[in-house]
């Protein structure tokens, strides 16, 4: 008999540079367990062999299919109440594409963007956020206001479009690991503040 409480699955992807054991992504896989979440981290294809020293990201469709299949195995394996995905940078930006290319995807609930890149590399005024208007399901967009990648007064013109399906909490200071550049101990403190708007979001917008 499966129990009514059953957690809530927070799936989070690393970023172009660095694996599922950088120090930002194993903080939040284990804070966001530490809070009742089951949480769910994992390496894109091109992460995997340790012979490389230089390691590119595949192509999208490569990783938005390895996103499906994690999300297959978290339900198979768990059959969560809710599922919630979302990454770091270009994590982010396949979390999106893994809904936004199959809208009405049912096994999601929520997505969350860690600095989502919504400027094309090296070119500020060209957006690669058409997408994100398929997808229906709640999304919060956390970003510093120092990631070049997130021009902060274009991603609130973003949100805005969006609507009410998406929230945003800017880090103040932040860099794109939302480092504010005070020390190891403000580092620590901004990231569990930003684990704190993660899990409030998550009950108040998407566990209803």
């Amino acid at each position: 008999m499966v129990s009514a409480t059953r957690p809530t699955a927070l799936v989070i992807a690393h970023g172009a540079g660095k694996s599922m054991s950088s120090r930002f992504i194993t903080f939040f896989h284990v804070e966001m367990a530490r809070r009742g979440f089951l949480t769910v981290k994992f390496n894109f294809p091109y992460m995997e062999p340790r012979w490389r020293l230089v390691r590119t990201p595949n192509p999208k469709q490569v990783l938005v299919g390895c996103y499906r299949r994690v999300l297959d195995e978290v339900r198979s394996q768990h059959s969560p109440e809710k599922i919630v995905i979302g990454g770091l940078s270009m994590g982010a930006a396949v979390a999106s594409h893994t809904v936004a290319d199959k809208p009405g995807r049912s096994d999601v609930d929520g997505l969350f963007y860690f600095s989502y890149p919504i400027h094309r590399p090296g070119k500020p005024e060209e957006l690669g956020a058409k997408h994100l208007f398929q997808i229906s399901k709640p999304m919060l967009f956390v970003s510093g206001t120092r990631d070049a990648n997130a021009q902060p007064e274009q991603l609130k013109d973003l949100i805005s479009k969006l609507g009410p399906k998406a929230r945003l909490h800017l880090v103040e200071g932040g860099d794109r690991s939302f480092n504010v550049r005070k020390g190891r101990a403000v580092y620590f403190k901004t990231l569990d503040r930003t684990a704190t708007v993660l899990e409030d979001w998550v009950k108040t917008q998407v566990s209803q």
